[in-house]
């Protein structure tokens, strides 16, 4: 090998031939030497089959090993690429022949040691930047918030399209507020560490904390001041926790697994439904609920809440209702947000 070899990269990784390192985030990852050559093979080959003899050959240089070794060997790899052999992203079984590299790689034109750039963030075209992060979860927000204030105008109000409109103006607001609120944290989380990790799910809790204490409180004392009314509970900060929490960590887990848009999406629905399951557990509400609450509290409202229980069994707005509100709200928050940041990165979250 020369110092002329440009750098490989592929979905985040660098692959330094020259200087036999390979480094994700900058960081290092520990390799021995054949299992180095081993993926220097396998990369170079771009996607055509590496066979069995091919790696004996040209990483164990004729020497007798077993079959063994060389599955100990791809193991090592997925193991450091952070790849699966069920599902993989990286590294294909051909059984009895071979393997073969998945990833698009490219080429870095002019090389130069990725030790050098080990306390460097990884490219902007291996990883986003946080302004896009945070308006990608804002406008994830404002679509949720069409969906529902669509939702309620339509079904839980009465007044014709007027209601309807002004419903989803209001709560399409609010939506946009949650996923700024929840975005800003995400991306402050990022530009703190380089690099998406777990401690992005710290930072979208505490935007939806802050969100969430925000609306609470307006939606209490606000109306209050404005109508010597008070009203029941409404979503506050506790929700905006949990849900932070839930949209965090969905985008997280979604991110490192670099999943496609349908598994995003599916994923993103389960851990929203958790986390609206969570905050039903602690007493809490989200959209419905809190108009339910905001119903009762001001009496003359075009507000009819009570027509959703009837689909459920229930007569009324009830327990069982506002259960089944806050969890389908939750999946649909987090599955819209992670939707768009989905979207958003399209050509970089996973393979498409």
């Amino acid at each position: 090998m020369t110092d002329t070899l440009p750098i490989l990269w592929f979905d985040g990784f660098a692959l330094d031939r020259a200087d036999r390192q390979v480094c994700r985030d900058g960081a290092p990852l520990d390799l021995g030497s054949r299992y180095f050559d081993a993926l220097v093979l396998l990369v170079e080959a771009r996607g055509a089959l590496v066979s069995k003899d091919r790696f004996m050959d040209e990483v164990w240089r004729g020497i007798p090993v077993t079959d063994e070794a060389l599955t100990q060997c791809i193991r090592t790899l997925r193991r450091a690429l952070g790849d699966e052999a069920g599902n993989p992203r990286f590294i294909q079984t051909v059984p009895k022949h071979g393997y073969r590299f998945l990833a698009e790689v490219e080429e870095e034109a002019d090389a130069q040691s990725v030790v050098e750039s080990a306390n460097t963030s990884v490219p902007l075209q291996q990883e986003p930047g946080p302004g896009r992060l945070a308006a990608a979860t804002t406008l994830g927000g404002a679509l949720t918030g069409v969906i529902g204030g669509l939702f309620y105008g339509i079904a839980g109000a009465s007044g014709g399209a007027s209601t309807v409109l002004v419903l989803t103006a209001l709560v399409t607001l609010l939506g946009t507020l949650a996923g700024a609120g929840i975005g800003l944290g995400m991306a402050s989380a990022f530009a703190w560490r380089g690099r998406i990790d777990a401690v992005l799910i710290a930072g979208a809790m505490l935007g939806g904390m802050a969100v969430g204490a925000l609306g609470g409180t307006m939606g209490r004392d606000g109306v209050g001041l404005l109508t010597s009314q008070s009203i029941g509970a409404v979503a506050s900060l506790v929700e905006g926790l949990i849900m932070g929490g839930a949209i965090g960590c969905a985008l997280w887990l979604a991110w490192i697994r670099r999943s496609g848009i349908a598994a995003a999406a599916l994923f993103a629905l389960l851990v929203g439904a958790l986390g609206g399951f969570a905050i039903d557990l602690v007493g809490g509400r989200l959209l419905g609920g809190s108009l339910y609450a905001l119903q009762l509290g001001l009496g003359d409202t075009r507000l009819e809440m009570e027509g959703l229980g009837t689909v459920l069994g229930e007569k009324g707005f009830g327990p069982r209702t506002l259960s089944v509100a806050t969890i389908v709200e939750g999946a649909i928050l987090s599955a819209g947000t992670i939707g768009a940041v989905r979207f958003a990165f399209r050509g970089r979250f996973g393979q498409d």
